[in-house]
Parts: C-alpha cells; structure tokens; sequence
C-alpha cells in the first residue's frame, strides 16, 4: 500500500513543469526497486512490467549493506526504546516504598495504636511444676484481639526491614502528645476511638444506627448509601463481606502522617493490614490512583468476602484523594 503511493506521488512529481529535463526514478507495480531513465527517455508514469523500454534502460539493484542499514537503525532504536523502558521501571521507587515514604523518611518512632479491651478483671495463671495447677487472680488487664495483631505484625515487619523502629500502645492510654511526636497507625475502627476522630471528617468515615446492629462505611458524597454495609446478624453466622478503610494522610491537628488499617469487622481488618504490605495491591492501587497521588492524602475503602470466620483477599471498592 505505501508503495503505491509511491508510484503515485512520483507521477504527480514529473507531471509538473520543470522536471523534464531529470532523470527519471519510477517504481515499477509488482517491484519494490527502483529504475532509472534518461530524461529524454519518455516512459509511462506507472508502467507495466511488458511495456517497458529495452533500450537504454539502466537497473540499479539495491546494495545488500544499504539495504540492512535501515533495518540496523530500526533494531538498534527499538533495543535502546526499550533499555530506556527497562531502566525507568528499575529506577523508580515501589509503589509501596511511595505509599510509605512518610513514614521511612521519620526519624521518630512510628506509633502503633491498637484497639484494647480492658472488660478483663481476672487473669488465670499456671503452675510452672503443673501446668494443670491453675490459680486465678483479680487483675485490671487490657487485652488485644488477635486479629488486630495480624495487621499489627506485618506493617511492623515491613517497617523493621527498612530501619525502622515502632512504639505499641493501646487506644486507651494513647493520648493527643503521643500522636504529636511521630507518624502514627491505628488499627481497628469502632474499637479504636482514635481511628473514628481522625475519619470522622473525612470523605470515607465509619458510621452506624441507633441500636448499633449495623455498621458501613459512609461516602460523604452519598449519605445515603448503604453499599458498604455488614449487619451483626449476618456476621454472627461467620460467612459474610466486610468493609475497611485503609488511610494515609497528613493530619492537620498534630502536623505528623497517620495510615489507618480498619475494617468493620475483624475481616475487614486482616484485610486492611494484608493490602498495605502486599506489593501486588500496591500496583493495583497505582492502576486506579491518580497520577499525582504520591504526595497527596489519600482513602481507600477495601473489600473482602469472610467465609467461616477467614477473611479473603481484599479488593478497591473505591479511591479518593485530595
């Protein structure tokens, strides 16, 4: 196809005055190799192969070596294009690593701040001879769930390997100065205090009826959806979909970055702490984000579907950032 435009532009070209007196270049139909002719030679603008002139026809073949230089360039621009490629993709950091720049660049230790019970007013402790011996005694305990600690355990391990250092406290003996002297996590959301002040005013925040037997997540944007619902009733039978938030952004009362890892329900939660650590969210994250998101605060709630009691993958239902 492109040759025939070729052929066509080269008749227009000796079609127009003063070129009668060049020689004559015409692609022959059929034939990618140019022919050449004297200009007094007058020969049809696209001849057929049967119609042309025997005499003084002269036929230049193409040079092999001109003929693969192009093809040279060609490889050797497509192999730099993609060493280029190959060399941007290396360079530049993990979406993780962007994630959580704020909290690898802190000189401070990173603060966890964990969901406690303290319903606790009794702790039974074992015989070191009999481990069967058991004794009770009244004890003020503040306990952790242990599905917060999930989370807990795999944001810290990701913070160890990049040198850092983290602080554990309980919602309840977390006060405003704490959050003041370092980036802070909080874990778990409508039993971690903290995490409902920080999202209260934001688009994505927790939210619940009067007789507190269904809990969602709340868009600002549509106050009166209830897409990101769970239903006590249906979590009691252990198979159910749940909804997190999961946060980072700067708050403007301390002046220090906050991540929050909270679901409705425990599963929400697991689900919450798995997407912050696994690089493979962390790229499904960036496919959905916009461009500049690197620097900007930003929420996204997760899903994940509970089947007898385990939480599955979680998955973006939703991403804002400002």
């Amino acid at each position: 196809m492109t040759a025939g435009e070729i052929r066509k532009r080269i008749a227009q070209y000796y079609q127009e005055p003063g070129h009668e007196q060049e020689i004559r270049l015409l692609l022959h139909s059929g034939s990618y190799i140019p022919q050449f002719y004297p200009p007094e030679e007058i020969v049809p603008a696209v001849p057929e192969m049967a119609e042309l002139p025997e005499v003084q026809k002269v036929s230049l073949p193409e040079p092999s070596v001109s003929r693969s230089l192009p093809k040279l360039y060609a490889g050797l621009l497509v192999a730099l294009i993609l060493a280029g490629v190959l060399a941007w993709r290396l360079s530049r950091p993990a979406p993780s690593d962007v994630f959580w720049a704020p909290f690898f660049k802190s000189p401070d230790p990173i603060l966890f701040c964990v969901a406690d019970q303290n319903q606790y007013s009794t702790i039974v402790l074992r015989d070191a001879a009999d481990p069967n011996h058991r004794t009770t005694l009244n004890d003020r305990m503040v306990a952790v769930i242990i599905d917060d600690v999930s989370p807990l355990v795999n944001i810290a391990g990701m913070l160890y390997a990049h040198g850092k250092t983290i602080r554990v406290q309980g919602e309840s003996v977390t006060s405003f100065s704490d959050l003041r002297q370092a980036p802070s996590i909080f874990i778990g959301a409508f039993d971690n205090a903290w995490t409902l002040r920080f999202t209260a005013p934001l688009r994505y925040h927790f939210a619940n009826n009067p007789e507190m037997s269904q809990f969602w997540v709340e868009d600002r944007e549509r106050p009166g959806s209830r897409e990101w619902l769970l239903d006590r009733s249906q979590q009691a039978t252990g198979t159910y979909k749940d909804f997190a938030i999961v946060t980072r952004a700067l708050d403007p009362n301390t002046g220090r970055y906050v991540v929050v890892a909270a679901g409705i329900a425990r599963g929400g939660t697991i689900a919450s702490g798995e997407f912050l650590v696994d690089p493979s969210h962390m790229d499904e994250l960036i496919r959905v984000a916009p461009k500049d998101w690197e620097h900007k605060n930003m929420e996204i709630v997760i899903e994940t579907q509970v089947i007898d009691g385990r939480s599955g993958p979680p998955r973006i239902a939703a991403v804002y950032v400002w």
